[in-house]
């Protein structure tokens, strides 16, 4: 009976938490290590994101409860493009390159999704982020240099509670995961300095 009695109280307390939101700030961490590109100094490049989701407010996941149902949303304190804008901006400059308006490439992304996803199991749980974003690098006349679809997912194992903060370490880790996946890619590093090549020449 008391086990019974433990276990109402402590279903009626989660419940209670997963009525209030949740607002997280999500972060990045830039890759360590990371050479210089040669002729990076030379290119200057200009990112940006638009917002390609359904959503586009600043709803990134939503808590549930015991049963698996959806509760209060889990709400990012900053813009999510804004978020991945400036990370790119990180990993470029650590690889040299500049970044400004005047600039000789542009990078695009268009994100369709950024989104944590509470999965419920039978002892513990995951927090699933998934992360979806079309790349378009042009030159300043508007022709594409390199397209590449970056799906990219984050895992935040064993969760004990359905809550912001697990969302936001999957959301971190979905992030990074994306990243660096693009910026493996030799292919859309060498657009961006093929560029300073051709305008030298």
């Amino acid at each position: 009976m008391k086990k019974l009695i433990m276990l109402l109280v402590v279903s009626a307390w989660l419940s209670g938490c997963a009525l209030t939101t949740d607002k997280i700030d999500l972060s990045y961490v830039p890759q360590v290590g990371v050479p210089e590109i040669p002729g990076a100094k030379d290119v200057v490049v200009a990112v940006n994101i638009n917002d390609q989701r359904q959503d586009k407010s600043t709803k990134v996941s939503c808590k549930k409860n015991g049963f698996g149902m959806e509760m209060a949303p889990i709400m990012a304190n900053e813009d999510v493009t804004l978020t991945l804008k400036r990370a790119i901006e990180q990993e470029l400059q650590s690889r040299g390159f500049k970044i400004g308006s005047q600039a000789l490439v542009s990078i695009t992304g268009e994100l369709t999704r950024f989104w944590n996803d509470h999965k419920s199991g039978f002892f513990s749980g995951d927090s699933i982020a998934d992360l979806n974003m079309n790349i378009l690098v042009k030159n300043k006349n508007g022709n594409i240099l390199y397209t590449r679809q970056i799906v990219a997912q984050g895992v935040e194992p064993n969760i004990q509670l359905m809550t912001g903060e697990n969302a936001r370490l999957a959301l971190d880790k979905a992030l990074a995961n994306g990243l660096k996946l693009l910026f493996d890619d030799s292919a859309f590093l060498s657009a961006l300095i093929e560029v300073s090549k051709k305008s030298a020449s």
